[in-house]
């Protein structure tokens, strides 16, 4: 009897020890087409997990300030991750880790290729997909462009409001919108370039700057530390590029 007991205590002892430690990332929607590079990349450096939740970064917000239990979280602007400092849950000020990049997409079937920013007030255009400006960073861009492009009076009958930005594309690749305003990590992504065209909005819209905070309460509070050091250093730093980021200046 005590032998059997023994032998599972060691088994358990010898399973616990061969789980990698885990980091809990609240991510901006942005994100999505990046982060599984970055958890590869991590986890093969230094032997620890990502596993992540995707949303609007006011959404993300909220559940931290509720008490989710992350690690980092991953804003597409300063407003929100200030908000989690603000409430006393962050070990620091928001670190800048990302500059993001506001586009018009369409899918490759459309008549309105190629495109053209004229397309938003296009008779043929009856919804635009963009996100919700009070609750996405990519969706608050959005509005400012067409403000600034002196247009938004035109369009705002038009649009189709996304809780986040992934959702307003896949408002556009499900045809439920013939436009969408969403970044550019999304627009380039494999899954999005096979069925869709994209073009970059004039920067008229203030620059996406995208912050990451660490919780002070999170179950690996080292790790996520880790984490955000780690997108933040050269070596992936110099990579962003290639999926749709810019790197911080």
């Amino acid at each position: 009897m005590f032998c059997g007991l023994f032998t599972g205590l060691l088994l358990e002892g010898r399973l616990q020890a061969q789980e990698k430690p885990t980091v809990h990332v609240a991510a901006a929607a942005d994100l999505q087409p990046v982060m599984p590079a970055f958890a590869y990349a991590f986890e093969q450096k230094t032997g620890t997990k990502l596993t992540v939740s995707f949303g609007s970064s006011a959404t993300l917000a909220q559940q931290i300030i509720n008490g989710a239990p992350f690690d980092v979280f991953l804003g597409a602007d300063f407003v929100f991750p200030e908000k989690v400092v603000a409430a006393g849950l962050a070990t620091a000020a928001p670190l800048q880790y990302a500059k993001g990049t506001l586009v018009l997409f369409a899918r490759k079937d459309s008549p309105l290729n190629p495109l053209h920013m004229e397309e938003l007030t296009d008779p043929r255009v009856t919804k635009v997909a963009i996100a919700d400006q009070f609750h996405a960073p990519f969706g608050r861009a959005g509005y400012a462009a067409l403000d600034k492009l002196k247009i938004l009076p035109q369009v705002t009958p038009r649009l189709v409001v996304a809780e986040n930005v992934a959702q307003t594309a896949q408002f556009v690749v499900s045809g439920n919108a013939q436009l969408g305003l969403i970044s550019l990590t999304l627009a380039s992504s494999k899954a999005m370039a096979d069925v869709g065209n994209y073009i970059r909005v004039p920067t008229v819209y203030p620059e996406i700057l995208q912050y990451g905070v660490v919780m002070k309460n999170g179950p690996n509070r080292a790790g996520g530390e880790a984490f955000l050091e780690f997108i933040r250093s050269p070596e992936v730093q110099n990579k962003l590029t290639d999926f749709g980021l810019e790197p911080v200046k």
